[in-house]
Formats: C-alpha cells, sequence, structure tokens
C-alpha cells in the first residue's frame, strides 16, 4: 500500500510535469458509495430511500416520511468513515481503466472529500481494489485543489466528479481542465443534476476510458 502522505496536502504529491494528469473523485466515480452506507444505515435501525441526490435527506427512520435530521444523518455519515468505510464495492471497469490509463502515461490523483478520519480506511480501500494512486482528502469544493494539482504539469489534465458543484467549481478556478461527470450509481443516474453544456456527461467507465484518453492526448492500449 502506497504510505499515506505526511501533510495531506496538493503539494505533497508528486506530479511530473512531462505527463498528463487524471485528478478523480471516489464517492459514487470510484466508488458505489450509496450501496455501502445504505447497508450501514440498515444495520443502525435506519433505511436510505434514494428518491433524490442528496444524502441525509435520504435517511429515513422506518415507516416515518419524514427525513431524519441533518445532524442525525451528519452523526451517522462519520460514523460511517470511522467504523465501516472500507465496506464499499467499487464502480465496474473503474480499477481497470484507470490502471490502462496510468500504464498509458497518466499521473492519476485521487481527490476525495471525506472527513480527516477516513484517510487511512479510505487509502486500504483504495489499495484493496487495486487503485492505489495518491490521495488527497479535501473539503468544500475542489477548484482551489484541481487548480493547484494541475499547474504542475505541463500536459493536458482531466478531472471526473460526480458533483456539478465540484465540477463547477473546476471550471473556474482552473478552465483549461477538461471536466467529465460520471455518476455511478444506476439508481442515481436520473436524479443527479448535470449541466451537459459545460461538463460532458458519461456514466459507464469503459466509454469514459475512451473520452479521458482522448482529452488527455494518450495513445489507447
Amino acid at each position: 500500500m502506497r504510505p499515506l502522505d505526511a501533510d495531506n496536502t496538493c503539494a505533497s504529491v508528486e506530479i511530473d510535469p512531462e505527463k498528463p494528469l487524471l485528478i478523480v473523485d471516489v464517492d459514487e466515480v470510484l466508488a458505489l458509495f450509496m450501496h455501502g452506507f445504505g447497508r450501514f444505515v440498515a444495520a443502525r435501525g435506519y433505511e436510505l430511500r434514494v428518491d433524490r441526490f442528496a444524502l441525509f435527506q435520504n435517511i429515513y427512520r422506518h415507516g416515518e416520511s419524514e427525513h431524519l435530521d441533518l445532524a442525525s444523518g451528519r452523526t451517522l455519515f462519520d460514523d460511517f468513515f470511522r467504523f465501516a468505510a472500507e465496506d464499499i464495492d467499487p464502480a465496474p471497469d473503474a480499477a481497470h481503466s484507470l490502471r490502462k490509463l496510468a500504464h498509458a502515461g497518466v499521473t492519476i490523483v485521487v481527490l476525495t472529500n471525506a472527513p480527516p478520519h477516513a484517510r487511512e480506511p479510505r487509502s486500504r480501500w483504495l489499495a484493496k481494489h487495486g487503485m492505489d494512486y495518491p490521495m488527497i482528502i479535501n473539503q468544500g469544493v475542489k477548484g482551489a485543489a484541481i487548480a493547484e494539482l494541475a499547474a504542475r504539469t505541463q500536459k493536458p489534465v482531466a478531472f471526473v466528479d460526480d458533483l456539478i458543484g465540484n465540477l463547477d467549481s473546476a471550471a473556474e478556478a482552473a478552465p483549461h481542465v477538461s471536466r467529465f461527470q460520471l455518476v455511478a450509481d444506476a439508481r442515481l443516474r436520473g436524479l443527479a443534476p448535470c449541466a451537459p453544456d459545460r461538463h460532458r456527461r458519461i456514466d459507464h467507465w469503459p466509454q469514459l476510458y475512451d473520452a479521458l484518453a482522448e482529452a488527455l492526448g494518450v495513445n489507447l492500449p
């Protein structure tokens, strides 16, 4: 397993200025987060109803029509990353696609929003599923981090996330970066806000792999 960076900053991640760069999210991009989180809340006596593109507003007590209050939802979220962060299935074909891009000379950096205490279990999860790439735990929108990472290579850069807010932030902070939206959980795809005029939407990794290879200027293996 790749050793954890001591300071968890963009500067701590090695970027080759002569290689293209892919920055990629984890939840609902590399990982089927809502499936794993649903199992966790069910074991705690709640249910996850996927009826909107949200997190805490989808958690209910059995038989109730009002979703759980946000403070209780946040506690469950933090506890999930404390006790069950490794109980998530990988998104189909994600690891294989990243491996091919890495073999083609692309630098890959994982940029994930998660609580600080998720750092070690999330790193173990990535290693377990064949995605042992440098990882940064981010808080808030991702544009500043993307701009900082992208500035360190002379080659093309691409960013993949499921959330429009992060993609819009990247567009504002680093407009030269190619942006792609992927929503790995089929239950969420029809609910997820998208902006195809600003960010290309591709929900399956084999097709996204082709688009990324083109955007990053690498030869398909």
